[in-house]
């Protein structure tokens, strides 16, 4: 695999992962602008990843697992590309 497609692509995993965990960092501001357009910006990006996950993954009381589920997924992800472009 072409090295700088691998660090492309995963340049671009790590930065769903951020987005990700913004996202979730937000949710514990009930106070914010949840019409902002840097917050709509995110869900519009990260809602495609979680929103799958969300259905088959039950709540775990009031906590919502599925990001970290997609983020473990997006980390193996990661691995697998770095694996392949090191051979």
């Amino acid at each position: 695999m072409n090295e700088q497609i691998a660090f492309l692509f995963t340049t671009f995993l790590y930065l769903l992962i951020v987005a990700i965990l913004v996202r979730s960092l937000f949710s514990w501001f009930p106070n914010l602008d949840r019409n902002g357009p840097f917050v709509r910006f995110l869900d519009l990006v990260t809602e495609p990843l979680i929103q799958p996950v969300r259905r088959v993954v039950p709540n775990a009381g009031m906590f919502d697992l599925s990001p970290m589920i997609v983020i473990i997924v997006l980390l193996v992800m990661i691995q697998v590309v770095e694996r392949a472009a090191a051979q």
